[in-house]
């Protein structure tokens, strides 16, 4: 079971994140949904979707994103199982951004 997806996706203006993030939140098994813009063109919005949820389904947000306009850029995060297990930095994650 997904607990945790971090998506980066492409948007248009409309609908906007609030509509978007609403949609999504209305899914079965989604506990909240935060919606992030960090790129803002003539047409569209780069936006990072951060889905929360006891039994998030990939297919059922791909669906609901497609619906809206939107497009999956990338997966950049995904937590499963029965616990969310958290990032924990190490001296190879320092190392590798050189």
């Amino acid at each position: 079971m997904i607990k945790r997806l971090v998506l980066d996706v492409l948007k248009p203006h409309n609908p906007s994140v609030v509509e978007l993030s609403e949609a999504l939140s209305h899914l079965e098994g989604i506990d909240g949904v935060n919606v992030i813009i960090y790129e803002i063109d003539q047409q569209v919005e780069n936006v990072k979707i951060i889905i929360a949820g006891t039994s998030i389904d990939f297919e059922r947000i791909k669906k609901r994103l497609r619906e809206m306009g939107a497009t999956i850029h990338s997966v950049d995060e995904v937590a499963a199982g029965k616990r969310i297990v958290e990032e924990v930095r190490t001296p190879q994650d320092n190392s590798a951004r050189m």
